[in-house]
């Protein structure tokens, strides 16, 4: 696994995202969304590491509702 990114990168790639995104963020609110970022990081890297196994997730399982007025089931 990858090392987490030091906040000054994660900073600069919010700033850099917003660019190319032509979004206006002052320092403060890219600051803001830097922190919020490094949070889903955190939780991301969390889920990753939780030792799931196959039958954890019983997708299978995962019916879709019929259409209304679909009698094919």
């Amino acid at each position: 696994m990858s090392r987490p990114m030091a906040e000054d990168e994660v900073l600069a790639y919010v700033r850099a995202a917003a660019v190319a995104m032509e979004l206006p963020l002052d320092d403060a609110a890219a600051r803001r969304v830097a922190v919020q970022l490094v949070r889903t990081s955190v939780l991301a890297r969390l889920l990753d590491d939780a030792p799931l196994g196959v039958g954890d997730e019983p997708a299978e399982l995962f019916r879709a509702a019929p259409f209304p007025g679909d009698d094919a089931q």
